[in-house]
């Protein structure tokens, strides 16, 4: 390989230019249906930009993957931070793509409130899989998005699935805020605990326990073996006191070892299992037809607060009642609502 010295300074800079040069939606597109992993990352990128110019350009690009179905599974992993989300999701995807499959992670960094800044550091937790060649790990910021998912994770998810991948596992920061939201964009929902943390029943959130299509206690292991059998014992309890779901499966408890790798082959049984059945009695389609509303709800709520935010008069008469606020000349209730009616009179 030459050294960047050799190299005349035209041609550097030629090579700048490409680098900065936007890629059409057509070239994007024909490369993640072709598989291209750099192709799909910066579909992704362009996903996620806040930039107005660049909305037009990802929407073509999603609906047109969108025209290309496949078969794939989406799991939502969860759990509190420390619990082993990464190394669990690493031993996974290794397990899968040892069986031939292709597998897409979509891992969720937390964004400083304070910053804005997030560390991005999935792929160096997960080296060996971000090394595999039937492997794609995409980290995003959540920027201020609850529920611990990045705010174009649904469309990132079908982009993925347009590449041919065969399963697209999605990390979650965990932090509880509302697990509802990864819950109603995958067909698996695996929520991982510890044991002998004071994480058994204790603090569990009802919701989330619903939710949960598995429980896998992580770290089943060492010392923690017997305290892992005996939380299995006391989260399956707990299952029970919760009414049946409507697809017909019964939420399972499974111990594992992310570390000795240990139980994860049993957890992808289980997950094909879960599968199987829900294929078979239609539970599956309506949790896929289900998902694909509450996208238009999501994305309908975007584009109505884009719609208000783009706008210069809404900025500036935004910053006019926050004055008001402070100045306590109005309450916040009356500041919104008075705001809102302005500009959908302007709007009529």
């Amino acid at each position: 390989m030459a050294h960047k010295d050799s190299i005349p300074k035209n041609a550097i800079s030629k090579i700048k230019q490409l680098r900065k040069k936007e890629i059409s939606p057509e070239r994007l597109v024909d490369g993640i249906l072709k598989g291209d992993k750099t192709l799909l990352a910066k579909a992704i990128t362009l996903l996620e930009s806040s930039n107005p110019k660049h909305f037009e350009k990802a929407n073509t690009v999603v609906e047109q993957c969108l025209a290309h179905p496949s078969n794939s599974i989406r799991v939502g992993i969860t759990g509190v931070p420390g619990v082993g989300k990464s190394s669990f999701i690493e031993v996974l995807g290794k397990t899968l793509t040892g069986l031939g499959k292709k597998v897409a992670v979509l891992a969720v960094d937390p964004t400083s409130t304070l910053s804005k800044g997030s560390i991005l550091g999935d792929k160096t937790r997960m080296q060996a899989l971000s090394k595999d060649s039937n492997a794609f790990i995409r980290p995003s910021p959540s920027g201020e998005t609850l529920g611990g998912v990045a705010r174009k994770t649904r469309e990132s998810i079908v982009l993925c699935e347009a590449a041919g991948f065969d399963i697209i596992l999605v990390e979650t920061v965990g932090v509880g805020q509302s697990e509802t939201l990864v819950h109603s964009m995958v067909d698996f929902f695996l929520l991982l605990k510890l044991s002998g943390a004071g994480d058994e029943l204790q603090g569990i959130k009802r919701g989330i326990m619903e939710m949960a299509d598995a429980i896998a206690i992580n770290k089943a292991d060492g010392h923690n073996i017997e305290k892992a059998k005996l939380a299995e014992v006391e989260f399956s309890r707990a299952l029970h006191l919760y009414p049946p779901k409507e697809n017909g499966w019964t939420p399972k408890v499974l111990r594992c070892s992310a570390m000795e790798n240990v139980g994860i082959g049993e957890i992808w049984e289980m997950i094909r299992e879960y599968t199987a059945l829900v294929q078979e009695n239609g539970h599956f389609k309506v949790n896929r037809q289900t998902q694909n509303k509450n996208w238009f709800l999501q994305t309908l709520d975007e584009q109505l607060h884009q719609l208000f935010h783009q706008r210069e008069d809404f900025q500036s008469k935004k910053e006019e009642m926050l004055q008001a606020i402070e100045l306590n000349k109005v309450s916040p209730f009356y500041a919104a609502k008075s705001l809102i009616q302005e500009l959908v009179q302007e709007l009529k």
